[in-house]
């Protein structure tokens, strides 16, 4: 049996996890649930799944969440902020930490994760862009394993020989390729980009997410961060890991070697599928996902991706190049402009000049511990906001 935390269980991610879960209560029970504001569905999930800790955003939530367990599950202990994330991801009693808070606010707790050794299921990219060397260290040194959850790393992950270790040409590995389906705004005239509302740009063809990963989707911001992920996870260099769009989002993603071999990881696009692989890894157990049908697919299509339609890829790209807190720098100037973005305070076109101009206004950096790593955090959200201002 098998405890699990759920770092941001009311998202996406963390409801696809207990939907898993839930198929399996003879293997996995649930050590902690965390959200940060959705006190209600936290109850909820509390009440399914009987925690032994929850985990909310402020002493008010707390609170509240308090009052909404009081009846029937007194017994789970409710704590609130930063460091009760940290405790519950790094606490002795837990073996798993499924990472699924959305942006930088994941960083900390999913650090600690790796610091404390733990088996952690990555769904926060941005964790792992932002501290590049620093987490694969703290994974390193404490022996943690490291599984992604994203679909395009997942993928990836079941593509590579089982000994594989961060090191491409050692084992034949030629290219990494990260497909992409180019979500809602593929061909969109780009003269019509600048008209583009918050409710098209989150309106994904294929994958249901959150609003800050679908606007991501949609600039493609979400493959660049990709990029610079499997550039950490896999080892590879920028030069070797290419975008490809494909529409159907089938084929997740691929490994090219230098035999000529392309392998590649197929499935229906359900988050429930990486999920279970990793969760049972290196076992196989069943995820409510139904089998692909090739025969309904029909046709599986493929392109380059278009920099001019889609200038965020580019960016990413440019910051693995750059090296240093140039990723750190990318991510927090992201985060801002993707909110100013969803509140209608700028057009969809500026999140990308926003990122570039803070790109170029902020020195580069080592990043050689956290504290130096927030500090960037800090100054590119506090450059990006002037901007917008």
């Amino acid at each position: 049996m098998q405890n699990i935390t759920i770092l941001g269980s009311t998202g996406s991610i963390g409801m696809s996890t207990l939907d898993v879960l839930a198929r399996h209560p003879e293997r996995y029970s649930v050590y902690a649930l965390t959200a940060h504001s959705r006190v209600e569905q936290l109850a909820e999930q509390c009440l399914k799944f009987k925690p032994q800790v929850a985990v909310v955003g402020s002493a008010e939530a707390a609170q509240q969440l308090s009052r909404l367990l009081q009846a029937q599950a007194p017994q789970i202990e409710v704590l609130h902020g930063a460091a009760a994330l940290c405790q519950v991801a790094s606490a002795s009693a837990c073996d798993a930490v499924m990472a699924a808070i959305v942006g930088a606010a994941g960083l900390e707790s999913t650090l600690a994760a790796a610091k404390a050794g733990k088996k952690i299921l990555l769904a926060n990219k941005e964790a792992l862009v932002m501290s590049g060397q620093l987490f694969i260290d703290a994974i390193k040194q404490s022996g943690a394993v490291l599984l992604p959850i994203d679909s395009e790393h997942n993928a990836i992950f079941q593509c590579l020989p089982h000994n594989y270790d961060r090191s491409p040409a050692a084992l034949g590995v030629e290219k990494i390729l990260l497909t992409a389906s180019g979500g809602p705004f593929l061909t969109r005239p780009l003269d019509t980009m600048d008209a583009v509302t918050p409710a098209q740009a989150i309106a994904h063809p294929k994958w249901i997410m959150g609003r800050k990963i679908s606007v991501d989707s949609a600039t493609m911001m979400n493959k660049g961060l990709e990029v610079i992920e499997a550039h950490w996870l896999f080892g590879a260099a920028a030069s070797q890991i290419e975008v490809v769009i494909h529409p159907q989002s089938v084929i997740h993603s691929m490994v090219s070697y230098i035999d000529g071999s392309v392998l590649a990881q197929l499935g229906n696009p359900d988050m429930r599928t990486p999920i279970a692989h990793a969760l049972a890894y290196p076992e196989r157990i069943a995820s409510g996902v139904g089998a692909l049908d090739l025969t309904v697919i029909g046709q599986l299509q493929f392109s380059r991706p278009d920099l001019q339609r889609f200038p965020c890829l580019k960016l990413a790209y440019d910051a693995l190049l750059a090296g240093g807190s140039a990723a750190t720098i990318l991510n927090a100037a992201n985060e801002v402009a993707v909110q100013a973005f969803l509140d209608e305070k700028i057009g969809f076109g500026m999140i990308a000049q926003l990122i570039a101009r803070t790109m170029d206004s902020l020195p580069l950096c080592a990043v050689t511990d956290i504290e130096m790593l927030l500090e960037q955090d800090r100054l590119a959200r506090q450059t990006v906001n002037a901007l917008i201002s």
